[in-house]
């Protein structure tokens, strides 16, 4: 593939061919990744791995990613490199009938017995928005926190996602999610090697798609995208804004984000955001010190704790271990600037424990940089206090910190979309009841 006179590296192709979708993104992923296809592309050669038809040694929760996944050398786990999601409308009127949760479940299940549970063949979600709880006539469990999608914070407006239910799948290979999702609507004879024969097509209407990736070298082969100064993202960095997040002593785990009783107990609650981020100012207006200051804190910055994109850190962000959640204020008002994981320490648990289990991944979906941030929680309430600590009301406009200037991250985040959904667990995963 070629962008103009300049011919793309493997890593952008398989990038722009998962944005792309469909047969002709699906091909060049194939092509890439050394998976052979026949002409018409029914009958498809791959060396990703099979699934199971044993249901027992699949996860009765559909978040157990972790130990799927590939970890790094300091335990943290590694998350899938490319990611696509799927909004979508339950086609007809009223409560879902039990044809069409028979037909979505059989669907999922093919899924899984099509390719391997874990990264390197795929990972899938399945939650369902408050919106589609609405179209039965008995309220949702009263065990599950999950309100409709608000504002947050005086300074945003961000749209709401109302469609019925959003599919979430992730994997190593580029060719999977797209594979994937061509698989449930219909799209496909055949996938990773196997006939298709169960899908969700005339159950749903597809109503947004978006993708994502996140892993080192992909966010800096985007200088062709607008706002992105050329050369600024570090060659290693995972994310856009050139640092690495997702350590393992800053992450809920998935036990704590289960919900734990009635219903849907060993399910979850997710929330996913759609950030844009402006990395003309975070580049070219601060400087490395700065950007460690506002993204950590200031005592990151003046003691050198994070070198690179911050693999030098192992399993930590050393929030909790330098103690600057207890100083967000001092620092307002001494240094001028308080730091974005800083201001997030103050919203853990009473255990002193991160309340969200983040899987969120860059985005170039509107033409310009961005965040697709999917978080995990047991209920949506521990997101919202995480955001509230995030907006750092308490320390605006106190010494050299604003609104948004200089408190954290704030000014370089604009929030475009916002929506909640409840993530059954799998024995319920298809078209749940609200009770």
């Amino acid at each position: 593939m070629t962008d103009g006179d300049r011919t793309l590296t493997r890593r952008e192709t398989l990038r722009a061919a998962v944005a792309l979708g469909g047969s002709t993104g699906l091909a060049a992923c194939l092509d890439l990744e050394g998976q052979p296809t026949e002409a018409g592309g029914t009958d498809r050669g791959t060396d990703r791995p099979a699934g199971t038809e044993s249901e027992a040694e699949l996860p009765s929760r559909q978040h157990a990613w972790n130990e799927f996944s590939r970890t790094d050398e300091h335990g943290n786990p590694v998350p899938a490199r490319h990611h696509v999601l799927l909004l979508a409308d339950y086609v007809g009127d009223g409560p879902v009938n039990d044809g069409d949760r028979t037909q979505a479940e059989n669907a999922f299940r093919e899924l899984e017995e099509t390719y391997r549970w874990g990264s390197d063949g795929l990972l899938f979600t399945v939650g369902y928005s408050p919106a589609y709880f609405d179209r039965y006539d008995e309220p949702l469990s009263e065990l599950v926190d999950l309100p409709q999608p608000a504002a947050l914070a005086p300074f945003e407006d961000p749209s709401f996602d109302t469609p019925d239910l959003l599919v979430h799948l992730a994997s190593d290979h580029a060719s999977a999610v797209l594979e994937a999702k061509q698989a449930l609507f219909g799209e496909l004879e055949t996938a990773n090697g196997s006939e298709v024969t169960e899908t969700i097509d005339g159950t749903v209407e597809l109503i947004d798609r978006r993708t994502g990736f996140i892993g080192a070298g992909l966010p800096a082969e985007h200088d062709d995208v607008d706002g992105v100064p050329d050369g600024a993202v570090p060659e290693d960095a995972p994310l856009f804004m050139g640092f690495k997040s997702g350590f393992r002593q800053n992450q809920a785990t998935e036990d704590s984000v289960t919900i734990a009783e009635g219903p849907f107990a060993g399910g979850t609650t997710q929330h996913l955001s759609m950030l844009h981020t402006e990395l003309e100012q975070w580049y070219n207006q601060d400087s490395r010190e700065q950007r460690v200051a506002k993204m950590f804190s200031a005592t990151h910055a003046a003691k050198n704790l994070v070198e690179g994109v911050g693999d030098n850190l192992g399993d930590s962000s050393l929030v909790a271990e330098t103690g600057v959640a207890d100083r967000v204020e001092d620092d307002a008002f001494e240094k001028g600037v308080v730091g974005h994981a800083q201001k997030l320490a103050r919203a853990r648990d009473e255990g002193g424990d991160p309340r969200l289990l983040r899987r969120d991944f860059a985005t170039v979906d509107d033409g310009q940089t961005g965040v697709h941030f999917l978080s995990l929680q047991e209920g949506i309430t521990d997101f919202i206090r995480t955001r509230n600590a995030m907006n750092g009301d308490d320390v605006a406009n106190v010494g050299g910190v604003g609104t948004k200037n200089n408190n954290g991250i704030l000014q370089y985040v604009t929030t475009v979309r916002r929506g909640n959904y409840l993530l059954p667990p799998r024995s319920k995963r298809s078209f749940p009841r609200p009770s």
